[in-house]
């Protein structure tokens, strides 16, 4: 399996998926009022309907909310993968 590349030096790749559009665009809503980012990019999901949405946030550029939250949430642990994902 072919990985694919990481984003460059403080930016994040975010992949929502959910059963609507209109429930994917509104979480993307809420990470844009903390973060910078691209425009998103919308692709069906799955059989039933559902849609997944890509960002590319911009951590180096972030509100208050976001600055606040990345503060207080560094881990020294590693992060794992959800059983799902590579």
């Amino acid at each position: 399996m072919e990985h694919e590349p990481l984003p460059s030096e403080g930016h994040a790749e975010v992949r929502i998926v959910a059963a609507t559009p209109e429930i994917a665009r509104r979480v993307a809503e809420v990470l844009r009022r903390c973060f910078a980012s691209t425009e998103q990019r919308s692709y069906p999901a799955g059989l039933e309907g559902g849609t997944r949405l890509h960002l590319t946030l911009d951590t180096t550029h972030t509100a208050e909310p976001a600055r606040s939250w990345l503060a207080t949430s560094r881990s020294t642990e590693q992060a794992h993968a959800h059983a799902d994902e590579v």
